[in-house]
């Protein structure tokens, strides 16, 4: 009986051992460095996250909110690396087209931040409609209410088969933003820094409220306005500047469609509803203003299920 007994309390044990293991792997880690850098008008704090410049700009990075100045380092795939002052760098971008990696690194603390930094083809390189063979279209000549934001954008990120699956922050990759219009490589897209920092924060809160995610299905994410003239989508959508994206939970099961996320057994538009609340919940917070933007919610059709768009116009418009 006591062998019983001890062979009984060892089998309980090992289960939580085992339920406690398997909780740690399944949590989500928001990916984010102890440290952050500043970079143009973002502040970056993930550990990977893409950037998108031009051939031959000058770029400054700078390490902020840390009190180990003087102990980070700047490592670059490219030549053209000044140091400006204790954790401030100035990079002068190579003409070549393609992905560079930056690495920011803290020795002390073992902390890395990775900048996949792609150097991208200018706008002016567009012959008619097409890039390089890839149909872009033509973006409005003037811009919505005289607003930059709307104003075409300086460059195109060239994918390839060999870059599509760089991470561009820790849960999202490149692939996932592609236009879905038919084409070969080399595919261009236009990203925004400012819409993978919110789609991450998102994603977070996502988690927080136990709907375990590791990433969001991207059903729409850049589209060229060719291709948003032929789904005949708004002239001035924030999808062909780069910052906007429309999502969705799926991970149980897997198959391309919105979650069950209010377990009622069906999947529409109440689905969409969960996913928005979270996201309309961040407004108002101070740390939240800087990613102000559009936020819609969407029911099924014959083409596709529930979904979530968000985008980093920069004002606050709800529908």
């Amino acid at each position: 009986m006591q062998l019983f007994m001890k062979a009984h309390k060892l089998t309980a044990i090992t289960a939580v051992i085992i339920i406690l293991i398997t909780n740690t792997a399944a949590a989500f880690s928001d990916g984010k460095t102890t440290f952050s850098v500043k970079y143009k008008d973002e502040i970056i704090r993930y550990k990977t996250f893409g950037i998108y410049v031009m051939p031959g700009e000058k770029v400054d990075f700078e390490v902020l909110d840390t009190p180990d100045q003087g102990n980070y380092g700047l490592e670059a795939g490219a030549d053209g690396i000044t140091k400006v002052d204790n954790n401030k760098w100035r990079w002068e971008v190579p003409q070549e087209k393609g992905l560079y990696e930056l690495v920011i690194t803290n020795p002390p603390r073992n902390d890395t931040m990775i900048l996949n930094t792609f150097v991208m083809v200018p706008f002016r390189q567009i012959q008619g409609e097409y890039l390089n063979g890839y149909r872009i279209g033509k973006y409005p000549e003037e811009p919505l209410r005289d607003l930059e934001i709307y104003e075409p954008p300086d460059g195109f990120i060239e994918v390839t088969e060999q870059n599509q699956d760089t991470y561009i922050s820790p849960h999202f990759q490149l692939k996932q933003f592609l236009c879905k219009q038919n084409g070969d490589y080399p595919e261009y897209v236009v990203l925004r820094e400012r819409l993978l920092s919110k789609l991450e924060i998102v994603l977070a809160k996502v988690n927080e409220a136990d709907y375990q995610c590791e990433t969001f299905y991207v059903m729409s994410g850049y589209r060229t306005p060719y291709y948003n003239e032929v789904i005949r989508d708004v002239r001035y959508s924030r999808h062909i500047y780069g910052g906007a994206a429309d999502i969705f939970i799926d991970v149980d099961p897997v198959d391309g469609v919105m979650d069950d996320l209010n377990k009622d057994g069906k999947i529409n538009y109440s689905d969409a509803d969960v996913l928005y609340d979270i996201v309309d919940d961040m407004y108002g917070k101070p740390w939240y203003e800087i990613l102000i933007g559009g936020l819609g919610k969407y029911g099924c059709t014959e083409c596709h299920g529930p979904f979530v768009h968000i985008d980093v116009r920069g004002f606050r418009a709800r529908w």
